[in-house]
């Protein structure tokens, strides 16, 4: 005879809240098991009347959309979360935001209307500091990687070492130079000498391409290699509009809820 679990059914949700989160400062080294933890105890300190699953080890219902890899920085994280009584998104985002460290912080909180919000997510936006590499090598490399029909690269991933094309995934690339002027946290590593700046449009895909497959995959191709460590940051992510950019994810929640 099967089993059941004990006590009451969980309470049904009653609303859905889509977040978007950035990762920021040296908070970017926190895994993605790192975020979830501090992410669960910030709802408790929160008192937010989360709704949770059933069965023997109920979990609070929490869904997490295509995170950035442990390293590098976000300002455009997604996740969703089922609530058993209403709340105001506003007041929601302050009370999370204060709950979690700095450098983990809530940028926008909407009411989910609509479904299929993980299929938005079709393509990200990167920026990658390359401290130590000139401009205009960063460009050559750059289009000796656009140039060639397929890039390969590896990576060891949690089923061991795949083997997959770079090149295939960039929609779009550019290099410009490092504003040495900024003074907010956002500028290259360390102070002097040259810094390119590598922007990337990126489909997602399976496996997933990241910054550091295409640094990669220009180090193959063009042999490129940044004498030390670079930075990476994703921008956006989100649908891709008919001109190649990325558009906002979260807007179609927001017409909805404005109409």
């Amino acid at each position: 005879m099967a089993r059941t679990p004990d006590g009451p059914a969980p309470e049904p949700p009653v609303q859905r809240l889509r977040l978007r989160y950035a990762k920021r400062g040296r908070l970017r080294f926190a895994s993605h098991r790192d975020f979830q933890r501090s992410f669960e105890r910030a709802l408790r300190r929160a008192d937010v009347p989360m709704a949770y699953s059933a069965g023997f080890t109920p979990h609070p219902r929490i869904s997490y959309a295509n995170a950035a890899p442990t390293g590098a920085a976000s300002e455009a994280e997604y996740l969703e979360i089922a609530v058993t009584a209403r709340c105001d998104a506003q007041r929601l985002r302050a009370v999370l935001d204060e709950a979690l460290p700095p450098g983990l912080d809530v940028v926008e909180v909407v009411e989910a209307r609509t479904s299929g919000f993980a299929e938005r997510l079709e393509a990200s936006v990167w920026r990658v500091e390359l401290p130590g590499v000139a401009s205009d090598a960063a460009r050559a490399a750059l289009a000796a990687f656009l140039a060639a029909p397929e890039v390969q690269v590896e990576r060891l991933t949690k089923n061991g070492m795949r083997t997959f094309d770079a090149r295939g995934a960039v929609l779009g690339a550019e290099v410009t130079e490092a504003d040495a002027s900024r003074s907010d946290g956002g500028g290259p590593q360390g102070t002097g000498g040259a810094c390119a700046i590598l922007h990337l449009v990126v489909r997602h895909t399976t496996p997933a391409v990241r910054p550091d497959d295409v640094l990669s995959a220009l180090r193959s191709q063009a042999h490129l290699a940044p004498p030390s460590s670079t930075r990476m940051t994703r921008l956006a992510q989100g649908p891709l509009d008919e001109d190649g950019s990325v558009a906002d994810p979260l807007t179609a929640d927001r017409d909805i809820d404005g109409a």
